[in-house]
Formats: structure tokens, sequence, C-alpha cells
């Protein structure tokens, strides 16, 4: 086994071919073929499903690790740089969407002042579409809301974030107040995260404490559509409190709900390995960003 072999079998699963694998990695479609099929003689199975060209369940064991390994051998060439040079090489991160509109501006201009030869590639999501990403290295770095599904990820809380309820401010005079209860909300035509999601399983254990239950208008899994949905007048929807950007904060207004906890945000590291030095001074630079309580914005509350 070797890391031609793997790096094979990953490409022709990313690519759905052996000759787009071919053409990725600057090589002939027979020298693919011959490798993944040196890959499985060696293993005993077949990896590839070369009807669908899928892999199969052994392929998926295999893939999982092949992409740590390959993660890990591309991180050792940036360590090496980084150590002989500054700090260089290219960092994927996922973010959540609401987290990603304030914090991208200032993580580039970071970026440009205290890690110039560092590449940034932002992957933006939700925790169900970035998690099992950041578990098979297709991206170094995570800005998620905990809870995670899974507990083998490394994290290091960085704020809490107050729900609100996103209104117009010509809206109805009881969505004026200051501050609402999850009660208020029964009557109203709600867009909410999909159910399962941490913000959705956070309203769903406060009105089964209160023996309430909304009846929303549409579920989605994706913070920023939700909002802009909102924004398009479709409803009234529970949303982290950036959720509102400045340029529409003259229209609209988030109103805190008190019985619902704040949304946890975390930077999270893969389960596995050790990060690479452009990843790890990305995830120092984040957190110095974060310290400073002037560069947040209202409604959030670093840890």
């Amino acid at each position: 086994m070797d890391f031609r072999q793997l790096e094979a079998f990953v490409a022709v699963i990313d690519e759905g071919s052996f000759s787009k694998a071919g053409s990725l990695l600057l090589t002939a479609q027979s020298n693919i073929s011959t490798r993944v099929k040196n890959l499985e003689s060696e293993l005993g199975v077949a990896l590839i499903d070369r009807a669908t060209m899928a892999p199969t369940p052994e392929g998926r064991t295999v893939l999982a690790r092949a992409r740590r390994i390959l993660h890990e051998e591309e991180a050792i060439g940036t360590d090496v740089r980084s150590m002989a040079e500054s700090v260089q090489g290219d960092v994927s991160i996922g973010m959540i969407g609401t987290t990603g509109r304030w914090l991208i501006p200032q993580l580039i201009e970071h970026q440009r002042v205290n890690l110039p030869h560092v590449t940034l590639q932002i992957v933006e999501g939700t925790n169900s579409s970035l998690e099992p990403r950041l578990s098979s290295g297709l991206i170094d770095l995570g800005i998620l809301s905990l809870p995670l599904s899974n507990d083998s990820f490394r994290t290091d809380e960085l704020f809490d974030e107050e729900l609100v309820l996103v209104a117009p401010l010509a809206g109805p005079r009881a969505l004026r107040a200051s501050v609402l209860q999850i009660d208020d909300l029964v009557d109203l035509d709600l867009l909410l995260p999909l159910a399962g999601t941490p913000t959705r399983n956070d309203v769903n254990d406060v009105c089964a404490k209160k023996g309430i239950t909304l009846h929303p208008k549409l579920e989605i899994d994706g913070i920023r559509t939700l909002a802009s949905l909102c924004f398009d007048g479709l409803g009234y929807a529970i949303l982290p409190a950036s959720s509102i950007p400045p340029h529409l904060r003259h229209e609209f207004h988030g109103i805190p709900i008190a019985d619902l906890p704040p949304r946890r945000v975390a930077l999270v590291l893969p389960p596995y390995g050790v990060p690479s030095a452009p990843t790890w001074a990305v995830h120092q630079l984040i957190k110095s960003i974060v310290a400073n309580d002037a560069q947040l914005p209202a409604g959030l509350t670093r840890l």
C-alpha cells in the first residue's frame, strides 16, 4: 500500500470516474486503474462498485482513513515550510452562515496582516453538512454550534449568542416588547430550523417543559435561508441575534426570547491528527478576533 494508491482511490470517488481522476492527478487513466486494482488486491476486497462508481461498504471505511492519511501527508509539507519561513499554506474552514456574515470580513482583514502567506478557503453550511466534511478531512477547521453529533471532535468554545424573534419594526404592537416568552409565539406564522438541529432542539426542549406546541409554517436546515425568507415577509423567525445584517436594522429587530438558552458556538478540529501549522495559526487568529469584545455583534458574549 502506498500514497499513490490511496490518492488514486480518493480521486476516483471524488471525481466519479477513472478518467476524471487521471486528469485531476495528471496521469493516464490506466495508471489510476492499476493503482486502485493493486490496492483492492492487497486488501482482498472491492473498494468501488464499477456500475455506480460509489464506494462499497469496505470502500467507505478505507475512504475515511485514506482521507486522513493524505491530509496528514500534506500537513507534513506545510509544517516544514512554515518552520523554515513564515507560516504558509491553505486552510479550509467550514462555517455556519450567520457567524460567517460578520466574522469573515474581520478574518480576512486580520489574515492579510498577520498571515499573508496563508490562503483561506471558506465553506458555508450547517452543522449537518459540515461535520462529515470535517470528520473526513475535506475541511481543516470548523466554526459550528454546539452540541455536535459526535463527541470525538475537539472543541474550543468561542461565544454564546442570544436567540431572538426576528420581526419587522412596523409589526404588531405585541411584538414591540423588549423581551418575549416562548408562549408569546404560539399563534405566529413561524419559520423554524429543521427538527434535529441544535437550535430547534433547544426550542423544542423549552416548549416541552412548558407544555406548549409551536406550529411552524416552514422548517429549513439553513439559518441564512430562514433569515432571507423572514426578511422577504414570509413569516417570523427564531434566529441567532447576528442574523440581522446592518443594512436591514432600520426595518427589522430581534426580540430576545427569555426562556430560550443562547446558542453556543465553538472552533472545532477533526477528531484525529495534529493540526498543520497554518491551520493552528488560523485557529489562534480566530480566537484573538473573538476575544476583542468591540468586534462582536450585539447579542454575543465571548466565553
